[in-house]
């Protein structure tokens, strides 16, 4: 097995704060791998450093073999790494399909033409048909953003990101604010995935965590304190005093 994305002893500071501490992460080619922790414990931060979003202070970030240390996000994205967010980003005004179309049409370099330039665009819209269908939002490519459920906006912005036919897709607790129906149709949508790209999550939810992931990465204070499998993490006495009790012994 192959290891899609390679974090080094990735630090990152705000003043006197160390919030992520040496963390280091590998991450197999077609898994998920979730990094989970306490509230502040640095997933956050660690997250925005991989992705582009901070600057590490020190550290390296390789995707498939290539440094990618402190690139910008629009970098990271044209060479196969995605992301979404804690707070759901797509355009409201615009219709679903025409939101993963501009996504497709940006991997031909035609991201600064004007959406209703996309509409035209057959090949782009197909494209983004396809994906909403395969993601169960085809019967809603017509609404505008603004007009979907909660549940639906975070499966359209997956859809946007995987428009982007990311090597590896970074999830933001993509299942925030939602019931406990919504999650587990996430949960089933995230492993799915993992036929078109790696998936790194960050989710609070320690039962889709548990139930999804190849690997779990745990961080507390900044610092990895475990790695491994479900089985092994639920029994980890460390994580279990990190999460105060929240992670039941044989789940």
């Amino acid at each position: 097995m192959t290891n899609a994305l390679v974090v080094r002893g990735l630090s990152k500071s705000f003043g006197g704060v160390r919030a992520v501490n040496n963390v280091n992460l590998e991450v197999v080619s077609g898994h998920v791998h979730s990094l989970i922790g306490p509230n502040g414990a640095g997933k956050t931060t660690a997250f925005n450093c991989i992705s582009g979003f901070l600057r590490p202070d020190s550290g390296q970030v390789l995707l498939d073999g290539c440094d990618v240390t402190g690139w910008k996000p629009h970098r990271l994205v044209a060479v196969g790494m995605a992301r979404t967010f804690q707070v759901t980003r797509i355009f409201g005004e615009l219709t679903v399909l025409e939101n993963v179309a501009l996504a497709v049409r940006s991997k031909s370099d035609k991201n600064f033409l004007m959406w209703r330039s996309a509409e035209r665009f057959s090949s782009a819209r197909s494209e983004a048909l396809s994906i909403l269908e395969t993601l169960g939002l085809g019967d809603r490519a017509e609404l505008t953003g603004d007009q979907l459920s909660h549940g639906d906006k975070r499966v359209l912005e997956i859809a946007i990101a995987i428009a982007l036919r990311p090597k590896i897709l970074m999830l933001d607790e993509p299942t925030a604010g939602m019931s406990g129906g919504e999650g587990e149709r996430i949960a089933m949508l995230i492993s799915d995935l993992t036929a078109q790209a790696t998936i790194l999550l960050v989710e609070h939810d320690i039962d889709i965590v548990l139930g999804i992931s190849n690997a779990i990465t745990v961080i507390d204070q900044g610092s990895v304190i475990a790695t491994g499998n479900p089985s092994e993490i639920s029994r980890n006495s460390r994580v279990q005093e990190a999460y105060l009790g929240a992670i039941p012994e044989g789940s």
